[in-house]
């Protein structure tokens, strides 16, 4: 790719990195993404949807065009740098601790080398907020029917692979999640007469203790971690009556998601019913499975092919969800990840920053998905 525009993207990404917004609070982000987007190209338009925006490259020519997205997110995560790097964040608590900034600044580099160069599809550039709580994508869904797209593309850097790889799977490459919270409400009591009362703290006691059963149900991985667990006040002259219990619960096929959130209902429901309490549940961060198109996929396989890019076939699909997901149910697509290293810090720890290194990658590749020539081996 051309060095300007990857030496560009790079300063993009470190600034972009001392700027970390969170989920649904990215003012700046978008902002000064589409500051950079209008003074680096001349050829797109560019359009602006209030949380999301995304430009459209128009091919030339009358040859039969697809029509072909590719998304980037841009929302960071609520913890510390914890890092000495120049281009450390400024904000307190929080920091682009996923690489959310290096992915919009490998679409950026995308969008110049399409600009200056062509491309023979239609090609849309996708910039999508608030990955990491589930709900970007589902902000930005309306660009797949309104544009009429054919197939839609995405990546993630990850560790775990060798640096420069790319890693793909067919079928689902990532779990499907959601937080579930189970709330149970009894009636208070004094202390010293528990008895006169009704504590939950019991019943999510019980609940903790029997989700290892309802976690074997299957031959296919199901998971359901405790986040948190609310009982009651800091007055110890009360017996608790009010409890919260916090879990996320995570499964490779949505249908059995559903089917352990629908056992753990029932479960919860009788325990109440058994000690007089009352249940009501509440969601969050809910994300499908990441289920990728095998034509797309074997069309990423065949541009690493082309572009001398190691390629890595994964064997089983990712616990982490991710929102892309969404895409895929309305229009086929793939997405794929490309290594950090197989020693590298992972995401979302303290060590980890985003690899500069890779954006090059992420452009080979997306211009081969593109249908762009070929470029010289990385």
């Amino acid at each position: 790719m051309n060095k300007d525009n990857l030496e560009r993207a790079i300063a993009l990404r470190r600034e972009l990195h001392t700027h970390p917004e969170l989920s649904n609070e990215e003012v700046w982000t978008k902002a000064r993404l589409l500051e950079f987007l209008k003074k680096n190209t001349k050829n797109l338009t560019i359009k602006d949807e209030k949380t999301w925006f995304y430009a459209v490259y128009h091919a030339k020519g009358n040859h039969k065009k697809e029509n072909i997205a590719f998304r980037a997110d841009f929302d960071a995560l609520p913890m510390a740098e914890g890092i000495d790097i120049p281009w450390a964040s400024k904000v307190e608590g929080k920091s682009h601790k996923c690489g959310h900034d290096g992915h919009s600044s490998s679409m950026m580099a995308f969008a110049m080398e399409v600009d200056q160069k062509g491309a023979p599809n239609n090609l849309f550039f996708l910039w999508q907020p608030a990955e990491e709580v589930g709900e970007g994508a589902l902000q930005c869904l309306p660009l797949i029917e309104r544009e009429n797209i054919t197939r839609i593309f995405g990546y993630h850097n990850l560790q775990g692979f060798p640096l420069r790889s790319v890693a793909v799977r067919d079928e689902v490459i990532q779990c499907a999640s959601v937080g579930m919270i189970i709330k149970l409400k009894g009636t208070p009591a004094h202390a010293s007469q528990p008895e006169s009362g009704r504590n939950p703290s019991r019943a999510i006691a019980y609940l903790i203790e029997k989700i290892p059963e309802e976690t074997k149900k299957s031959t296919n991985l199901l998971l359901c971690t405790v986040v948190q667990v609310n009982v009651g006040n800091r007055q110890f002259g009360m017996s608790a009556y009010y409890g919260e219990l916090l879990l996320t619960i995570r499964a490779v096929y949505e249908k059995e998601l559903e089917e352990l959130r629908d056992n753990l209902i029932q479960l919860s429901k009788k325990k109440a019913q058994e000690d007089g309490l009352e249940v009501s549940f509440e969601y969050s961060d809910y994300f499908p499975e990441t289920r990728n198109d095998p034509k797309c996929t074997d069309m990423v396989r065949q541009v690493a092919k082309e572009r001398n890019i190691q390629l890595v076939e994964m064997k089983d699909a990712l616990r982490p969800s991710e929102d892309f997901g969404h895409y895929t149910k309305k229009c086929p697509g793939s997405y794929f990840f490309i290594g950090n290293g197989v020693d590298y810090p992972p995401i979302h720890t303290t060590p980890y920053d985003f690899r500069d290194e890779i954006i090059e990658v992420s452009v080979e590749m997306f211009k081969g998905l593109a249908g762009m020539t070929t470029s010289p081996s990385l």
